[in-house]
């Protein structure tokens, strides 16, 4: 590792260049980490897991780290939003889908505490809400080695591990051709195979420096939606640091230096590294290339300007001078000289943190991503250069005109999300053009719309079983030690009352539902149910006191922890909006705590100071994000595309019922975008680009959480029909038979035999049957 300078390096010129390249010898002392590590189970249940492979953490930039020198000629930032007047066009007569809820404290039943389980280990203090579902959390959790996924790369902090023995920040970037396949499943036509996997652990390249050891510190600071910062220190309080900016989708890996020896590592090995000079000024370029044949870009920008002439030391070691202030920026070259010559011209500009605000008219809706970007100003740079920024395929495909027009022909494969795209823009607005404004609390197809009217035939077979359902003891199905559950019986209650009152017209059946309904919700409004909510001033949010009490930090599926906040009070919300719709004198006395509940897991707004901006649901993604303060080396997981969905159902429902216009539009954006993103990345046909060919025959992603049930129902045979099936998958395949053969659900939930356990505790036969029958199967 330590090779002496002269046998180490040899200077030649590089035949497709006029910089100067350094060769090291052929003869290495270690094999080359080419192939990374395959983790062979994965955590399910919500709680801590480890990866069998490194990971990589994503880097950060504060200006209040660097010395006066610094701060005087270094970074420069500056929000951008080049496409304002097209975006104030398309808010003109509009709704704005990110106002405020509310902004004031959460009711007094809900107690605050402060004395949460999980510490904030490394986050420098800060005034706005912390986040704790969003896709950097392994920086501040457990061990913070497990891996950031900003797609299309991965980072982490290498705390001493692999060939190169660094404490810097490891960069990851994984192809196609990487992925390991599980074997074939027969039992479905086309055999695809059961699974695919990422390698974990490949450290590419490393940006660290000399001083960096085993008394390195990591730190993160501005906490925001779509970004932090990221901080190593050689030892806790040093004013020597590199500063990562990491944001998702963020076009160059950035470290931004003070005070140190800047070096580049690599668990592959260089196989040769070519100085190429300066594309612009201030900014000296090399071309890398690693053993494994990939090749990397990278952009030194001192902040003197001066060449910091980067010396190969060994085949794992590029080294800068001593007490270095600058920033550097790496990227991989997937295109030789045409994305070369795209890198080159935004080289010095990065993103710092990104935000998201959108209009609503009829059923289109628009939403905008703009960053704030900063650029190194020693040179040319300033904050009207350019900006690269990876987007998605669910981006391309819902860009505007404009924002298409910024595409590049510069592609990297993600592990999960299909392969991404560069776009040259400071802000991408996006089109959803087909809202379901009209979705009420009815059976709905989106052909058709919201069914309002249901054939005498099926009223008849709905009051034959509504009678016995409002008759169940609600009170004892719903004061359960679940919220999650909880909240089912009483999201499942509330449509048996809106079914009997609107579809079936039986109002005095209702009216004793609902008397019912509002006594067992009322529990849970004066916070009396068997764990209560409490406000968790430590993180800002509303959670159980489950895991408080029982000293379980899996209790009630980690709910204490974040765990699934939009699935379980997706439930409250919805039962909340169909009681407020039936009887309007409900809302004041309850309004406010179900408002905190919607805050809780989608405040919109940073002038919310007592939640964090959209906790699950990620904009970038297009999709929740489901796993709270747990380290996951497997990143965070989404686990439930129907209860996301059914979440921004709840709010848009709930909005629509309270007056509050901008939360029902925002509610329709999200379920519009979920809609997108499924259809991409979890809900799968034939002509699917985003996934592995050999896998989209699976028709559905996903991980094995429930294990009994997929066990028993599903697992030794994937094509068993559904007649088969016994218990609440029954009821449930067949409630989705009605999607394409309404006659034949009808018919199955109108039987004289029919056997309760085929439903599952959060449906009822009174809501299938009006459901087929409103599809047309009656």
């Amino acid at each position: 590792h330590g090779w002496p300078q002269n046998q180490a390096t040899r200077a030649s010129q590089d035949a497709n260049s006029s910089g100067t390249a350094q060769v090291l010898p052929s003869t290495l002392p270690v094999q080359p980490e080419v192939a990374g590590s395959m983790p062979t189970s994965l955590e399910t249940e919500g709680r801590p897991s480890s990866q069998s492979l490194a990971t990589n953490t994503v880097p950060s930039y504060t200006p209040s780290v660097f010395t006066s020198t610094f701060a005087k000629h270094g970074p420069k930032e500056k929000p951008e939003v080049p496409n304002k007047a097209r975006l104030n066009e398309i808010a003109s007569g509009s709704t704005d889908a990110f106002l405020p809820i509310a902004t004031d404290a959460p009711p007094s039943q809900i107690t605050p505490r402060g004395d949460h389980p999980v510490s904030r280990l490394g986050i420098i203090p800060q005034a706005d809400p912390l986040t704790t579902n969003k896709f950097y959390a392994n920086l501040f959790l457990g061990g913070q080695g497990q891996g950031v996924w900003t797609h299309p790369y991965s980072v982490s902090w290498s705390q001493g591990s692999g060939n190169a023995q660094s404490w810097g920040l490891s960069i990851q970037h994984t192809e196609a051709s990487q992925r390991a396949f599980g074997p074939p499943n027969t039992a479905i036509p086309g055999s695809p195979v059961q699974y695919f996997i990422n390698p974990l652990g490949i450290q590419s390249l490393i940006m660290s420096a000399t001083e960096l050891g085993p008394s390195t510190v990591l730190t993160t600071d501005t906490l925001g939606t779509f970004s932090v910062n990221g901080n190593l220190q050689p030892q806790a309080g040093s004013t020597s640091s590199i500063k990562f900016p990491l944001v998702q989708g963020m076009g160059f890996v950035t470290a931004i230096y003070t005070n140190l020896q800047p070096t580049i590592q690599t668990g592959v090995f260089f196989r040769n590294v070519v100085s190429v000079g300066s594309p612009q000024s201030g900014v000296f370029k090399y071309r890398i290339t690693l053993e494994d044949g990939k090749n990397w870009l990278l952009y030194a920008m001192p902040i003197t300007g001066q060449d910091p002439k980067l010396m190969l030391v060994s085949n794992i070691l590029l080294r800068g001078p001593t007490h270095w202030h600058g920033t550097i920026q790496i990227a991989k070259n997937p295109a030789g000289s045409s994305s070369e010559s795209i890198y080159d011209h935004c080289a010095g500009v990065y993103a710092t943190k990104a935000s998201i605000n959108g209009y609503v008219r009829g059923n289109v809706g628009a939403y905008q991503l703009s960053w704030t970007k900063a650029c190194f100003s020693a040179g040319s740079r300033d904050p009207s250069s350019p900006l690269i920024m990876f987007a998605l395929p669910h981006h391309l495909q819902s860009f505007d005109g404009a924002t298409r027009s910024l595409v590049k022909n510069i592609t990297l494969q993600t592990t999960t999300k299909g392969t991404a795209t560069a776009v040259i823009a400071d802000s991408w607005t996006l089109l959803e053009s087909s809202l379901p404004t009209d979705m009420g609390f009815e059976p709905w197809r989106p052909t058709v719309g919201a069914i309002k009217g249901i054939s005498s035939r099926a009223s008849q077979a709905i009051l034959a079983v509504a009678s016995s359902e409002v008759d169940q003891d609600m009170g004892a199905q719903t004061n359960l030690n679940s919220m999650y559950f909880s909240g089912k019986a009483l999201s499942k209650f509330a449509t048996i009352v809106f079914t009997v009152h609107t579809l079936a017209r039986q109002t005095n059946l209702a009216d004793k539902g609902l008397a019912k309904l509002k006594t067992a919700f009322a529990l849970f409004t004066s916070n009396q149910q068997q764990y209560p909510l409490a406000y968790d001033s430590a993180w800002k949010g509303i959670v159980s006191t489950a895991s408080y009490a029982l000293k379980d930090s899996g209790a009630d599926f980690g709910s204490s922890y974040y765990n699934d906040h939009h699935f379980h009070y997706g439930y409250f919300i919805h039962a909340a909006a169909i009681i407020a719709y039936l009887d309007p004198s409900w809302l004041p006395e309850n309004q406010n705590w179900v408002n905190s509940l919607v805050r809780d897991v989608a405040n919109p707004n940073t002038t919310d100071s007592y939640f964090p901006v959209f906790r699950s649901f990620d904009w970038y993604h297009g999709h929740s994000f489901a796993k709270g303060l747990f380290e996951s080396g497997d990143s965070k997981d989404q686990e439930s595309t129907s209860e996301d969905a059914m979440f921004a159902y709840s709010m848009k429902m709930w909005g629509h019922v309270i007056g509050d216009a901008s939360m029902e539009a925002r509610g329709n954006l999200m379920l519009s975008v979920l809609a997108r993103t499924c259809q991409h990345y979890f809900l799968l046909q034939s002509d699917n680009t985003a996934q592995p060919s050999n896998f989209i025959g699976n028709k559905v992603t996903g991980i094995q959480f429930v294990t009994e049930e997929w066990n028993t129902y599903f697992a030794d045979g994937a094509v068993v029909p559904a007649k088969n099936v016994t218990g609440g998958w029954k009821g449930i395949l067949y409630a989705n038979l009605a999607i394409i053969d309404p006659a034949s659900s009808f018919k199955f939930f109108s039987q004289n035999n029919f056997d309760p356990s085929w439903l599952d505790g959060g449906a009822s036969l009174t809501w299938y049957l009006a459901y087929a029958a409103g599809l047309g199967g009656a």
